[in-house]
């Protein structure tokens, strides 16, 4: 897991000379941004209607997260517009936004399943939320690793730092698959909280990175 998050630290700032090189890439993180939120409002409907029904605190937590991925690709298409695709006060906003969504992630979800742990509260068993779960967890790196790499020639931590969102998301796609099939299988209730804490935990560490510029220590 430690590997894989390393996915938004130490990113080199490359020098492109050539503007057509550029301009591929800016269209290239373009385009993995509004792929990535299309599935990501998917993804969101599914999981909220699902853990609304199912009282799961993992899975509206696993919807809020699709919605602040969502934010996130917004965040890169505004970073990117014509006469900002150049500015490093731009560049820098959009990190520290993408940090922001983190840390309302974190405080939602970590409030949340507290109170699910105090309260005693049974969340019922969703095969929604398993199925979507196992879909994603394999799936978002791919998206990450895609991301990473254009962010990476442009030198632009905030296409790193989403894709960062990405790999959380499927760390949360493990937690919460784990969570799910544990109350739905042999019926502990309490996994499901766990597992959302463990959510709030990965978000708080990646927002804290993210806001101090770790994501691109030679591009900020």
């Amino acid at each position: 897991m430690a590997e894989l998050l390393q996915l938004g630290r130490a990113v080199a700032a490359p020098a492109l000379s050539d503007p057509r090189e550029r301009e591929r890439l800016v269209r290239r993180a373009k385009l993995l941004a509004w792929s990535g939120n299309a599935w990501h409002l998917i993804e969101f409907g599914i999981a909220i209607g699902a853990g609304i029904a199912a009282s799961s605190i993992a899975l509206v937590g696993f919807g809020i997260d699709s919605l602040i991925e969502s934010l996130a690709g917004a965040i890169i298409l505004w970073r990117f517009a014509a006469r900002r695709s150049h500015s490093d006060n731009a560049e820098r906003r959009a990190q520290q936004l993408i940090a922001s969504s983190f840390f309302f992630l974190a405080a939602y979800v970590a409030v949340e399943a507290v109170r699910t742990l105090a309260a005693g509260d049974h969340p019922a068993t969703s095969w929604v939320g398993i199925g979507l779960a196992a879909f994603t967890a394999p799936t978002m790196p791919l998206l990450a690793i895609a991301k990473r790499r254009v962010g990476m020639r442009l030198g632009s931590a905030a296409t790193v730092s989403e894709g960062v969102q990405n790999m959380v998301c499927a760390y949360l796609s493990v937690a919460l698959l784990a969570g799910l099939l544990a109350n739905a299988l042999v019926g502990w209730w309490w996994a499901d909280p766990a597992a959302a804490l463990v959510i709030a935990a990965v978000a708080l560490r990646e927002g804290r990175a993210g806001w101090k510029g770790d994501a691109c220590c030679d591009a900020c």
